[in-house]
């Protein structure tokens, strides 16, 4: 027989992971550090022997250090540990700018319950686009192809890169209302910078003999993930850079979470995993080492796109000017490594820069799945919508293929009545697929029988109900989803159903069924 190798691979994992979340917290500390010494330095806080002097620091001064600094500062003599005549380069050294305004690096908006301490960071950056915005259906996607432990172990942050308030504004209430649920639980955060942090665009030296529209658009992008990097940062401690057009894989978190623990299990010395092979889609940096990258945007981000700049970091870092290129090529790919297949899809054609058309795909990305399998409670299923071909709803709930029906019409039901009453904790039916997004179920509700609860009962003013004693938990939302928790006092469940309300001019497909018992943990 052979060694059985997983308690040993699973303790190579763990002490892995140990292993990148000491290097993110020594990178915090690093950053608490830095607060005090530039405090030191641009107060003149040594004299010149080099002897700390007594120096009273007013309440503004504190007011603009983080609160880790804030109580180091008032629990330390602050020493200086450098001559007082020295004064490293800062970002206002590359973004002088900055100085004219000092509230131009906190965020004109932001709505965050502060979640930190979390396995991976989620950075999406959108702008306004003339024609169409994917985003709300990107989150969607991202949220929808994670399990609650990935949920819980991750932070999504929306960059709204416009200073234009009504527009910032517009969008945080439409993420706050579709995701009330993730909003509240911290899993979405949105912030947006103020006009100050940019400088003006109109004066940027032209470069790579670009029209002027083209270096303003691709200079405010380095600008926009330099920001958005920064503030991600403390949050986790990995950064995952993704774009506001996209598809995910199911799963994509633990995948990506594996692989790079994987690699620090044995001792790969990467700078980026790279999920995706387009753009700068789907790049998965330490979040201690996103000083690099955002530092290096500040400087360059007039000259080039920052796929080319991170790229150029890399190629700084480890070529050999006396090698070849092929030397080269071989040393960037120790640190800059792919993944395959790919866990992304850039699914946007008009680009935030204007006139633009983006028709890229990732070939490596594959075929999306047209549906998703679950082991769900016995029961008996019927419908009077007809199905087509074998795509039947019984096929469907058995985890074999998806329910695709002709032509709902009002009054139409979907049903799933259980063998015994059962406990529901959470359900979730998808509408529409990758090869059919359009065949979803519109102006539908789920409803469920209770098998004790009486119109007597407290629970049932709750809830609006139907004729037939059935009460309304949900509906179909704008994604064709419906999802969500059963209230436990409801109780045990003998049926629960889709109920169509009005005629639909497509037809209709279940690509995911998923009901789970509240035994279930």
């Amino acid at each position: 027989m052979r060694p059985d190798l997983s308690a040993e691979q699973t303790l190579s994992q763990r002490l892995a992971e140990f292993q990148m979340r000491m290097q993110y917290l020594e990178s915090m500390y690093r950053a608490r550090q830095e607060d005090v010494a530039i405090l030191s330095q641009y107060l003149g806080l040594s004299g010149n022997n080099g002897e700390s002097s007594n120096i009273t620091i007013n309440g503004s001064v504190l007011e603009s250090l983080s609160p880790e600094a804030r109580v180091i500062v008032k629990n330390s003599t602050l020493s200086s540990r450098f001559p007082s005549s020295l004064r490293l380069p800062t970002a206002f050294h590359f973004l002088p700018h900055l100085l004219d305004d000092p509230s131009s690096l906190r965020p004109a908006f932001m709505l965050t319950r502060g979640r930190t301490g979390v396995s991976i960071a989620l950075g999406v950056p959108t702008v306004k686009r003339d024609k169409q915005s994917y985003l709300m259906a990107t989150l969607q996607n991202v949220i929808s192809n994670m399990d609650d432990a990935e949920q819980n172990e991750t932070v999504i942050v929306v960059f709204i890169g416009e200073t234009d308030m009504d527009y910032v504004t517009l969008v945080a209430k439409q993420i706050e209302v579709r995701f009330a649920q993730y909003v509240e639980n911290g899993l979405i955060e949105v912030i947006a910078p103020t006009s100050s942090y940019y400088p003006n665009l109109d004066n940027l030296r032209l470069t790579l003999n670009d029209p002027i529209e083209r270096v303003k658009w691709r200079s405010k992008q380095n600008l926009d993930y330099a920001y958005l990097m920064a503030y991600a940062q403390p949050k986790a401690t990995f950064y995952v850079q993704l774009e506001d057009d996209i598809l995910a894989k199911r799963g994509f978190i633990t995948i990506m979470k594996n692989f790079a623990l994987e690699r620090t299990a044995t001792k790969s010395m990467w700078f980026v995993l790279d999920f995706c092979q387009l753009g700068f889609i789907g790049k998965m940096f330490k979040s201690a080492e996103l000083p690099w990258l955002i530092t290096f945007f500040q400087m360059f981000y007039n000259d080039k796109p920052v796929d080319w700049l991170l790229d150029h970091l890399i190629e700084t870092r480890v070529c050999n000017w006396e090698k070849d290129q092929k030397h080269c090529k071989q040393e960037k790919a120790k640190y800059w490594i792919h993944y395959k297949p790919s866990l992304f899809q850039h699914i946007g054609t008009t680009s935030s820069l204007k006139g633009k058309v983006q028709k890229l795909k990732d070939k490596q990305f594959g075929k999306i799945p047209s549906f998703y399998p679950h082991t769900n409670p016995p029961a008996t299923v019927k419908t009077a919508i007809v199905p087509y071909k074998n795509y039947q709803l019984l096929r469907a709930y058995k985890g074999e293929t998806y329910f695709w029906g002709l032509l709902p019409q009002p009054g139409d039901l979907v049903e799933f009545i259980f063998d015994e009453p059962i406990a529901i904790k959470r359900y979730l039916f998808r509408s529409g697929n990758s090869e059919h997004p359009s065949d979803r179920f519109y102006n539908t509700t789920t409803e469920v029988l209770p098998a004790a609860l009486t119109e007597n009962s407290p629970i049932w003013s709750t809830y609006n109900s139907t004729p037939d004693g059935f009460l309304i938990i949900g509906s179909f939302n704008e994604f064709g989803i419906a999802e969500g928790v059963v209230d436990p006092k409801i109780g045990t469940i003998k049926e629960i159903r889709l109920h169509v309300h009005s005629d639909s001019e497509n037809w209709a497909i279940l690509s995911e069924i998923h009901i789970q018992e509240a035994s279930n943990r």
